[in-house]
């Protein structure tokens, strides 16, 4: 099955799970931390210039956004984590909602597959490897995507190679893609992905 790229829309920025969508969609989930480039991934996978907002504030917008991919698939883009300038409300409504989508989400056997974002150049965080070790111990699908990559030199790339391979929390994903959202470079890759988990 191929999908059509240029039917996608915004179906609903959920501020609470029970505005979540109900219709029987496979869903592919992102999460990463703010600032991650979890919005220019998506437009990027999309072949979009700015589908997704791409927020100046990192942040500063707490919505579960659902993209409706050609009537046949959720892209669901989760609230970056790990936002230090983050209110104490702010805090606990992040957690809520995101915790909501995981844990209180009458849909979550659609959820086929959620995608960690780590930033090629810092490496994992300790929230990303709590997400992570969430996921693991939920049995969610889940696979590793470096963003930033071509922002790194040869060296760099190295590093963050070895750094995932190394980590324990890392080795346990499905697969670990590489990728710029500036050159393209792993879009393939993660289409594959979400097509395999997704049974299309």
């Amino acid at each position: 099955m191929k999908l059509n790229l240029n039917k996608t829309e915004l179906k609903i920025s959920a501020g609470l799970p029970s505005q979540f969508p109900a219709e029987k969609m496979p869903q592919v989930a992102f999460a990463g931390r703010s600032n991650v480039g979890k919005s220019s991934l998506i437009n990027s996978l999309l072949s979009r210039k700015s589908f997704a907002r791409v927020s100046s504030s990192p942040g500063k917008t707490i919505t579960v956004n659902f993209y409706s991919v050609d009537s046949a698939l959720y892209l669901v883009d989760l609230p970056g984590y790990g936002y230090a300038k983050r209110s104490p409300e702010e805090k606990r409504r992040w957690s809520a909602l995101t915790d909501g989508y995981f844990t209180n989400n009458p849909n979550i056997d659609l959820l086929k597959l959620t995608v960690c974002l780590i930033d090629s150049r810092i490496g994992p965080t300790k929230d990303d490897l709590a997400m992570l070790e969430f996921l693991i111990a939920s049995e969610l699908p889940h696979i590793i995507v470096a963003t930033k990559f071509d922002k790194l030199n040869a060296a760099g790339r190295r590093k963050i190679s070895e750094m995932l391979e190394k980590e324990e929390l890392c080795s346990a994903a499905d697969a670990v893609i590489m990728y710029s959202s500036v050159n393209g470079s792993g879009k393939e890759d993660l289409w594959r992905e979400i097509m395999a988990h997704c049974g299309f």
